[in-house]
């Protein structure tokens, strides 16, 4: 687009364009920015003309974004953000504010860390509204853009101008179901090997033009491995699964064990539907990190946020 032609652009029509980057839905779009479908159509008909590219294709159930609008969008998003934070006030009351904090977090910050940060949202910003979605294939530029605020999490690696900072340290704990014949006893590492493992799957790296390397099995950081490695013994994976709960939900109705998050599996400990065993061998804590930009900090809405992340990470 020449410079002649920027002028011209309504910034209603930039903003229309990047919530339905966002929605991929005319719908969806609407109802965000409280506009008519017949309304949205007509401003990325208007979009379309100045910019010269059909910008997303409607599909059966979604508008797909094309080239061009996937390569203008995390700059236009930034733009935008940049002038909202240009034009809103310096001081953040989290009392009064209706701001949005997207947050990406898995099945295990949900269930340990999010209640009390609910609680804490609760009591001192009622208005606040916090959306958890799951790790998108493009988590570098969503980040970078601006759309993600934080990511809770275990990385092995982020770009430098990601700063990574530990929210939780968690132990690792076996857990069969309730009534196991492991459960009787202290179990050696020979009663283990001897039962099949759930295993939760493997690491998982974010593409983009910089890794962020994530973490998405709780298994302890080859410690399990090498100390059977010394002792000559092998251990039998009888099935591996996608994530925490899917092992735990295996593991109650089975005779196979799971290594999973300590603190997970005290809830469901309480409940008798779990027993946990004690590694019987040195077990590492892993840490569960707050990953964010480091620039972004500047804004005291985020900078308030990730207090309260904090704070609430603290009292677990």
């Amino acid at each position: 687009m020449n410079p002649m032609h920027v002028a011209s652009i309504d910034l209603n029509l930039l903003r229309v364009f990047d919530v339905l980057l966002e929605e991929r839905s005319v719908t969806r779009a609407g109802a965000r920015l409280g506009l008519t479908q017949s309304a949205v159509s007509h401003a990325l008909n208007r979009l379309r003309y100045h910019l010269d590219d059909e910008l997303f294709q409607r599909t059966a159930n979604r508008m797909q974004p094309t080239r061009r609008a996937l390569e203008i969008g995390p700059s236009l998003h930034a733009a935008l953000t940049q002038l909202q934070g240009a034009l809103t006030p310096a001081d953040f009351d989290p009392a009064v504010s209706e701001r949005r904090f997207d947050v990406v977090a898995g099945g295990y910050a949900c269930a340990v860390l999010v209640p009390a940060v609910v609680a804490a949202l609760q009591a001192s910003a009622p208005n606040v509204l916090l959306q958890i979605g799951d790790s998108p294939p493009d988590l570098v530029e969503q980040l970078d853009s601006g759309r993600i605020d934080f990511v809770i999490g275990g990385f092995d690696q982020a770009p430098e101008r990601f700063a990574r900072e530990t929210l939780i340290q968690e132990e690792l704990a076996w857990v069969v179901r309730g009534g196991h014949p492991l459960a009787e006893g202290r179990a050696t590492l020979e009663d283990l090997v001897a039962t099949p493992h759930v295993v939760v799957a493997g690491r998982r790296e974010a593409p983009g033009r910089t890794a962020i390397s994530q973490r998405s099995s709780w298994e302890d950081m080859g410690a399990l491995e090498s100390e059977l490695a010394r002792r000559g013994l092998r251990r039998k994976v009888g099935v591996v699964v996608p994530d925490t709960f899917s092992a735990m939900s295996v593991v109650v109705r089975s005779e196979m064990a799971a290594l999973i998050p300590r603190r997970l599996a005290l809830l469901s400990a309480q409940s008798g539907r779990l027993a946990l065993i004690e590694p019987p061998y040195e077990s590492p804590p892993v840490d569960v990190s707050l990953l964010y930009r480091r620039d972004r900090m500047g804004e005291p809405a985020l900078a308030w946020m990730r207090r309260l992340l904090n704070d609430a990470a603290a009292k677990i």
